[in-house]
């Protein structure tokens, strides 16, 4: 019957995105809500100045009123996936519109940015604290667990909020690149989340399989419209509140590995530049390095997928799924 309910959440948000987005891609030219392009970056990508972007809005719409509707459970760990995945998005929704509406491209500022996602991650925590949650961490693929305490325990899912909604953001670069990457980790959590028996995870993660898929319908080469930071940081929030409410923090460096060599190309790169003035990759985050290395978008893209997939059944299995 669980199983039913999943594909029921999939399917209705799924049709959610498909027919909202249509509707909101035209109001988005029209207020000339347009995509900004990296001069420094492909000069393939020159040509998508000017799409829309934002679109990010329909996933998270989608999302909500699936999760809502088909959540027969309201518990702690329903509010804190809702508190995780809307309250990032928010902050995503606040720096796209201020990139746009008042033309600075950086959108907030480092320190609001980061005020923003301490106040939604300090929030998850109290939400977690009053209800009891367990702060032992297990290793993937052994028996072996340890107990940091809250005094560490909460630290930890503080910087790992952090950490992963800017790794799930540093994806976000090619025509459908995170649209299929998250859909891929979402279906892994949520067979990691049945077996928990934490059913509001289940369904956030089968709500936002459904956002995601209807929305890379408009967002696969040649997209027609980005997710922008409001689709990224909220699909980045909810995959790291996914693995808080499961236990399973440390596996999502296996089902998420994606995103892991994604900023870890980044800080690759930034370090190496400033200590020995030289670049690892031709550009970062990573899929840019492999484009300018004369590989097509939409090969970049597929060979990513692939390896999103490999990589979640490797979670699945040593989370003793397979």
């Amino acid at each position: 019957m669980d199983f039913q309910v999943l594909l029921l959440t999939i399917g209705v948000s799924f049709i959610l995105a498909v027919i909202a987005a249509p509707l909101l891609i035209p109001l988005l030219r029209r207020m000339k809500f347009g995509q900004q392009v990296r001069e420094d970056g492909p000069q393939s990508h020159l040509k998508k100045s000017g799409t829309p972007t934002m679109g990010g809005v329909v996933i998270l719409l989608a999302f909500t009123l699936a999760f809502l509707k088909f959540s027969a459970v309201k518990n702690t760990d329903f509010y804190v996936l809702l508190v995780a995945t809307l309250g990032f998005g928010l902050i995503g929704f606040l720096d796209d519109y201020i990139k746009i509406v008042f033309k600075r491209s950086l959108g907030l500022t480092a320190k609001q940015k980061m005020l923003g996602q301490l106040l939604f991650s300090g929030l998850m925590c109290y939400l977690l604290i009053q209800n009891g949650h367990s702060t032992a961490i297990s290793i993937p693929g052994t028996s072996v667990s340890f107990d940091w305490t809250g005094w560490f325990y909460y630290p930890f899912v503080v910087f790992m909020m952090l950490a992963i909604t800017n790794a799930v953001n540093f994806t976000d670069g090619l025509d459908g690149l995170l649209s299929g990457v998250s859909a891929i980790a979402f279906g892994a959590f949520a067979i990691v989340a049945m077996q928990a028996t934490s059913m509001p995870a289940a369904v956030c993660a089968a709500a936002m399989i459904g956002a995601v898929l209807g929305f890379l319908v408009y967002n696969a080469h040649p997209a027609k419209v980005f997710m922008g930071d409001t689709g990224s940081l909220g699909i980045g929030g909810a995959i790291g509140a996914i693995a808080i409410v499961t236990k399973t923090e440390l596996l999502f460096l296996v089902i998420g590995g994606i995103f892991v060599i994604e900023v870890l190309s980044v800080v690759i790169q930034v370090v190496s530049f400033k200590t020995r003035g030289k670049r690892v990759f031709k550009m970062s985050p990573i899929h840019h390095h492999f484009e300018l290395s004369g590989w097509s978008e939409w090969r970049v893209v597929i060979t990513f997928w692939a390896v999103g997939a490999i990589l979640a059944a490797l979670g699945l299995y040593l989370n003793k799924g397979l």
